[in-house]
């Protein structure tokens, strides 16, 4: 089971990104896989997460790789063969963020994915952020695995291998 951190399916679109080919090769190629495959992807019961990828992605489902990947988690939503729906709790707890995540450092709009991950025991597959790379150590003490499919971009110099 995985969830997809935004920024995968905006570097599979190619625009608006700094990803370098290879890196939207690997995005395009990681989504595509996961359709051709059926795996089943987490999310929130709330809609978080596809509140987030709406507001980068089309619902129509092109004309990009991650437009089509966000039609086709948003059309499967209610399938519990492709998608898990995980509830997650919300709070006002600045270094929290949600009741299933305990203090952490991580930015908050990000804090959605990890708890989503958490609860559902998904690994996240990212592409450009680097906040779950600084964060390696405290994610994986959560139990969370992170997939980076563009290190060159996620992981900072002389962090990479940690």
């Amino acid at each position: 089971m995985k969830v997809i951190e935004t920024n995968v399916a905006i570097s599979a679109n190619g625009k608006n990104t700094h990803a370098s080919l290879e890196c939207q090769l690997a995005c395009i190629t990681t989504l595509s896989d996961i359709v051709a495959n059926k795996e089943i992807i987490a999310i929130d019961e709330l809609g978080l997460i596809l509140e987030e990828y709406a507001r980068y992605l089309n619902y129509s489902g092109q004309p990009e790789v991650g437009d089509e990947f966000f039609k086709y988690l948003n059309d499967h939503q209610y399938y519990a063969q492709r998608v898990s729906r995980v509830e997650i709790t919300p709070n006002n707890i600045r270094e929290r963020g949600f009741d299933e995540l305990p203090a952490n450092s991580m930015d908050p709009s990000d804090r959605k994915f990890l708890a989503v991950a958490i609860v559902s025991q998904a690994v996240i597959v990212n592409a450009l952020d680097s906040d779950w790379h600084e964060n390696m150590k405290e994610i994986n003490d959560m139990g969370v695995k992170v997939t980076q499919l563009c290190p060159d971009h996620a992981c900072k110099l002389g962090m990479r291998g940690i």
